[in-house]
């Protein structure tokens, strides 16, 4: 079984609208829905969980109920940090009786612009792997600096890579190291796949895609606007 989370807990502050980015409309469709919409209709997703907070539910699901939703949707809620917003989906995906070599792939709301062929290429390769990471090269020289102030090192950017959603992993393993860590330990992790690895479990990264970009600031959101202006033309 493949599970699907779709993250959506965030509070979109930097955005400036009064609402989470991710409910805000963009051609008459909730920016949720773009995203929402591939998984709903992808046929290796069996199942989706959709972590947001309560007074969001009943959106969420009138939005997946125009998108005709013939799937299980089942709601996780948000925790204090985007990795325990995961555990929390974790949790809801063993009581809705998750084995352990199923798989979950992660994704965030704000990334709208995910593609069936990504979702795909993790799931597959999660078939080899204890997990998987789209990841798309880093284009710009990167120098590492500790005080901000000067440069404390050089690094190779053929080595560097910036990591994307949806990730996928093996369901037991990565459901069983966020039940192991404890509260300090959890709230520390920056990214989905940093518990995964540092857990020892095997992760095989995965050509990501340039237009699987996150809306975080206006300027993505305005850069989203134009794409799906000019799809609908």
């Amino acid at each position: 079984m493949n599970i699907g989370i779709i993250l959506s807990g965030g509070v979109g502050t930097r955005m400036g609208a009064g609402i989470p980015k991710q409910y805000m409309e963009v051609a008459n469709t909730p920016i949720i829905g773009y995203c929402l919409d591939t998984f709903i209709k992808h046929p290796m997703i069996d199942k989706l969980i959709v972590g947001c907070a309560e007074e969001w539910r009943e959106f969420v699901k009138d939005v997946a109920e125009k998108l005709h939703c013939e799937k299980s949707i089942t709601f996780a809620i948000p925790g204090e940090t985007r990795q325990y917003s995961i555990f929390n989906a974790l949790k809801v995906a063993a009581d809705i009786g998750a084995d352990e070599g199923d798989r979950v792939i992660i994704h965030d709301a704000a990334r709208p612009l995910v593609s069936a062929t990504l979702i795909a290429s993790c799931l597959e390769a999660c078939k080899e792997s204890d997990g998987v990471l789209p990841v798309i090269p880093v284009k710009d020289t990167i120098y590492q600096s500790r005080d901000g102030i000067g440069i404390s090192n050089l690094l190779n950017r053929n080595e560097l890579f910036a990591g994307q959603a949806p990730e996928a992993f093996v369901f037991g393993k990565y459901y069983a190291l966020h039940k192991a860590m404890t509260h300090e330990e959890l709230v520390l992790i920056n990214g989905s796949t940093e518990i995964a690895f540092k857990g020892g479990m095997s992760i095989k990264l995965i050509r990501g895609d340039e237009m699987n970009f996150k809306i975080t600031t206006s300027e993505d959101l305005s850069n989203f606007k134009n794409i799906i202006q000019h799809r609908q033309r």
